[in-house]
């Protein structure tokens, strides 16, 4: 097992570090002047600011220094908001960020586990059917279709109630979670419920099955101790993919619905080409997203031990 977690550590290391290249490529192939917002400034003042984000130095150097400061965990100053420290936007929005992110994980395998649990029931009748429907719509529909939907629900909702039920936008009590947190997991509710359907089919001729119904078993145990238990291993195995679309998903969703998360900040920061910003919260987020697929895969390794040999 810990030569299994090593595998895994060593290489989430080499992944996180393609991230920061990669970042660090792509940031300085972008056509643009990351101080261009500086119009005014004189020559004096801006060979002053280059100097201090070491922009006069050679890209090779650059490269260098970026890589030091980011194994000390420094990602460096803004290039867009004065005296403000990278480390210190990602300290205070991320965990908005997180929160809006973990309740939408626990909305979408809630909705999935039903859901997938209801269509395998009632396999080829109307509710698998209507279900199944939806779970194409919920696939097939970016994430900000349904945030505009949701925003225009919610007006209609607080109009017909006279007062403010979910707020359209905003950030600070638990209404304002709910819908954005929806919309956020819906995707990946609908790919769990799919993925929690076909498990659930696969397995329901299985031995076992017909064993503990042989030994008068109720139906709800079967479901719930033998039939449910063992198709949903899969899911887990896909819950560290999920973790990552649910935050990349996310930078939209903030943006739509005027949360102060991380991923708001990320966008405004492409947006400004803010180098420090996007290169810092691009491999924070990478060395986060590498991180809950890494815990996945050692759950599931340690679920099945069969994953110690082929992963």
């Amino acid at each position: 097992m810990l030569r299994y977690v090593g595998r895994k550590f060593f290489a989430g290391l080499v992944t996180v570090w393609f991230i920061a290249t990669a970042t660090f490529v792509a940031m300085h192939a972008v056509p643009g002047d990351p101080l261009l917002h500086d119009r005014a400034i004189s020559p004096a003042i801006r060979a002053n600011l280059e100097r201090q984000y070491g922009l006069n130095q050679p890209v090779f150097r650059q490269y260098l220094i970026y890589l030091g400061n980011m194994l000390r965990g420094d990602f460096g100053i803004s290039y867009t908001q004065k005296n403000r420290r990278v480390n210190d936007i990602i300290r205070e929005h991320f965990p908005i960020s997180a929160t809006l992110g973990v309740v939408a994980l626990l909305l979408a395998v809630a909705g999935g586990v039903l859901w997938g649990s209801l269509t395998a029931r009632f396999h080829n009748r109307l509710p698998d059917l209507i279900i199944m429907f939806l779970v194409i719509l919920g696939i097939s529909v970016p994430s900000f279709v349904f945030a505009a939907l949701g925003q225009l629900a919610l007006i209609h909702i607080n109009q017909a109630f006279g007062v403010t039920v979910f707020p359209v936008a905003g950030w600070g009590t638990p209404q304002h979670v709910v819908v954005p947190a929806l919309v956020l997991g819906m995707g990946t509710m609908a790919y769990l419920t799919r993925l929690l359907r076909a498990s659930m089919l696969e397995i329901q001729g299985a031995d076992y099955l017909r064993t503990a119904r042989a030994k008068g078993l109720s139906e709800r145990r079967i479901f719930v101790r033998h039939h449910l238990r063992n198709a949903i291993l899969p899911v887990i195995t896909v819950l560290g993919p999920a973790v990552a679309t649910i935050t990349t998903g996310g930078f939209v969703v903030e943006l739509v619905f005027a949360i102060p998360g991380l991923g708001r900040y990320f966008v405004q920061a492409v947006q400004q080409l803010d180098y420090t910003v996007i290169m810092g919260t691009t491999v924070f987020y990478g060395a986060f997203l590498v991180a809950m697929v890494m815990m996945v895969d050692v759950l599931y390794a340690w679920v099945d031990p069969r994953m110690r040999l082929t992963g």
